[in-house]
């Protein structure tokens, strides 16, 4: 892999690189739509990831490649630095604004960016390719890990939300950074304070199956969502959803779509959190029901399910050694997550993908992955 990885940056700058950085992806196994609602979320770091091959320049010149669009973004540093509407470059060069603005201005580098997370599909792919690129900007500039921790994941998340505009919470970059291997973390995305809690019973794995129906969290779906709960949040007098019940929502008279992002959102913190104490008990079965009950609020409460995830998770519902399942990430597309006994996931998955394709006329891609680490320098 090192080999390869050498070779590919060489073909494209005509020269070895001097080091690499990955971040994986994530999925969320619990606690969707409450991070810009100040609560909890209950994410994994996944087995794919993001790797920045990186070698310094001698200028200022940022010069960056994608694997997988095959072509070259060049910027001057010194310049002015501005966003490309909708170019996949802006993930990395809104790390190097940012890193300037923080007190680490990158050098010029030249840095080739590949990903085997899907794009598009709810698995955190920006925010992999964000992390691994600080990372490698960071070794380039002859300062490495600079920055990190929560400051590291804030730093890509402003990259994200202010230079490449896409209005993302804090959980994907968190996950990227400070993912420990064979644990879920329990992040409070008001205070950030976090807790790594247990997923690594071998008898299990998760699979994921990606609807390939890609969304963008711009697009006018999720950004309706966060006004919504706003406005909630508004009328019920707090800060936040997270401040909210349905006791005070029946209070204040709360009806229609706001009381239903409402009841998402109070009921899906509460799920969040009895789910950690279930795992922390290792009761995969009480944990398996709350997923299930998580996607069925996300469906009928909060709206941001698809036909595609659905039909996923009823044929996940169906399976022989399925513990639970349920959509994954900000919805309207992207993929679905089954908890299986491992003895059970490669028969579920086939299942999985045969009523899928009877239904949609083309299989949805499933893949196994357990809980990974965060993000690192590779040697």
């Amino acid at each position: 892999m090192k080999t390869r990885r050498a070779k590919e940056f060489r073909d494209v700058f005509g020269r070895p690189p001097a080091g690499a950085a990955r971040a994986p992806g994530r999925v969320n196994l619990i606690g969707e739509h409450t991070d810009y609602n100040d609560g909890f979320v209950l994410p994994i770091a996944i087995e794919r990831s993001a790797t920045a091959t990186w070698a310094p320049r001698s200028d200022r010149t940022l010069r960056v490649h994608s694997g997988r669009f095959g072509e070259t973004a060049s910027v001057d540093l010194d310049g002015p630095v501005r966003p490309r509407p909708g170019h996949w470059s802006n993930y990395v060069v809104g790390v190097a604004v940012e890193l300037a603005a923080a007190g680490v201005p990158p050098a010029g580098a030249d840095v080739r960016i590949d990903s085997d997370v899907p794009p598009g599909g709810g698995l955190s792919s920006s925010a992999a390719i964000e992390v691994a690129a600080a990372l490698a900007l960071m070794a380039a500039a002859g300062r490495p890990g600079a920055i990190d921790g929560r400051d590291l994941a804030l730093l890509c998340q402003r990259a994200e939300n202010d230079f490449a505009g896409a209005p993302c919470g804090i959980m994907d970059q968190s996950i990227a950074v400070m993912a420990r291997a064979g644990h879920a973390l329990l992040l409070d995305c008001r205070d950030g304070q976090t807790r790594h809690v247990p997923f690594d019973d071998r008898a299990g794995v998760l699979l994921v199956a990606d609807t390939q129906v890609r969304h963008d969290i711009g697009e006018g779906g999720y950004p309706l969502r966060r006004k919504q709960c706003r406005a909630a949040a508004e009328a019920l007098g707090v800060a936040a959803l997270r401040d909210a019940t349905m006791a005070s929502a029946d209070a204040a008279g709360l009806t229609g779509d706001p009381r239903k992002r409402a009841r998402h959102v109070v009921g899906e913190i509460a799920r969040t959190l009895e789910a950690v104490e279930a795992l922390s008990a290792g009761d995969y079965g009480r944990f398996g029901e709350l997923m299930f009950a998580s996607h069925a609020s996300l469906r009928d409460d909060f709206e941001v399910s698809c036909a595609e995830l659905d039909a996923i998770v009823d044929a996940a519902a169906g399976c022989d050694g399925v513990i639970g399942a349920r959509m994954t990430g900000g919805g309207f597309g992207g993929c679905a997550i089954a908890l299986v006994e491992a003895g059970a996931a490669a028969a579920a998955a086939e299942t999985i993908a045969d009523a899928f394709e009877a239904r949609f006329a083309r299989r949805c891609p499933i893949f196994a992955t357990r809980a990974a680490a965060g993000a690192a320098e590779l040697t």
